[in-house]
């Protein structure tokens, strides 16, 4: 079947992976998008910037405290995730109730302010983070071989993403959230502290994007413009799927990174502007996105 197509099995395979690989990355990173704006209707542009925040935390852990990667993936999306609470805490809290428009200027001046400090610092060049000695080496499927640790990048994205929704959609304290989001007087009133669950959600969502920045630390070079290089197409992943739709953002990233792999096999020309294209059709056809609702 691949010979008809006049496509080697193991290309096809090969880009299908990259693919999935991108849409973990874009998935879990649209997720935090759609949490924060969703629920707190922030649009967080410093998200990229905290992405690479993640990945440079992890090599610092390595570099200055000899901490590997198990231990990073534990305790920097932590640490990142407390500078996202001092943020919301000491800036965005002022801008609350304001148009979403001064909190996409406030997130995309911090953005630069930061890139701009971790490149003063550490340059340009990308720093080398190893893969982790537990997942290196690969299976060899038959039709492709499979990386041990980009198929642990798939997975760890699936599980975060399952996990956050599940949080979000079925349990109490996701309930309590969203009907804060609603009506945050009236739940103020039943004595929810709701100031703090805003500030803690806006954390969590920050702790995401640094949970996927080290995931991408063994994969690509940690450098100070990572996040830059990735966040406009994480917004046209938030928007195809509808700003603020959880599930639509997990599972359009997937789906258009997939959508990117097949591309790069069949119109490798078109492999950087195919999501666009797809934005700009989607937003012609429903405005709200594919899992959005209209307002």
């Amino acid at each position: 079947m691949f010979e008809l197509i006049g496509v080697p099995p193991q290309a096809l395979f090969g880009q299908l992976l990259l693919g999935l690989i991108n849409g973990a990355f874009y998935a879990v990173l649209s997720l935090g998008l759609a949490l924060i704006f969703g629920l707190l209707n922030i649009i967080n542009f410093t998200h990229g910037a905290q992405y690479m925040m993640g990945a440079f935390a992890a090599w610092l852990l390595l570099n200055l405290a000899g901490l590997g990667y198990w231990p990073a993936l534990l305790l920097a999306p932590v640490i990142v995730g407390l500078t996202g609470v001092l943020i919301e805490r000491f800036l965005l809290k002022r801008l609350r109730g304001l148009d979403p428009l001064y909190g996409l200027l406030l997130t995309f001046g911090l953005a630069l302010i930061v890139e701009g400090a971790f490149r003063q610092v550490y340059g340009v060049s990308g720093l080398a983070y190893p893969v982790p000695p537990s997942l290196a080496g690969g299976v060899n499927l038959g039709f492709m071989f499979l990386p041990l640790y980009r198929g642990w990048v798939v997975l760890a994205s699936i599980v975060a993403c399952l996990v956050t929704w599940a949080v979000i959609e079925r349990t109490r304290l996701g309930a309590t959230l969203r009907a804060a989001t609603e009506n945050p007087a009236l739940v103020q009133a039943f004595g929810v502290n709701v100031p703090r669950l805003v500030t803690l959600t806006y954390g969590f969502g920050v702790a995401l994007a640094a949970f996927a920045g080290v995931l991408a630390a063994p994969i690509y070079s940690v450098h100070p413009l990572m996040g830059a290089n990735l966040i406009i197409v994480v917004f046209a992943v938030v928007v195809i799927g509808g700003m603020g739709s959880i599930l639509g953002s997990v599972l359009t990233g997937f789906g258009l990174g997939v959508v990117e792999g097949l591309t790069k096999v069949f119109w490798p020309e078109a492999s950087n502007t195919v999501i666009f294209v797809i934005m700009a059709i989607v937003l012609l056809i429903k405005p709200a996105g594919l899992f959005g609702r209209a307002t």
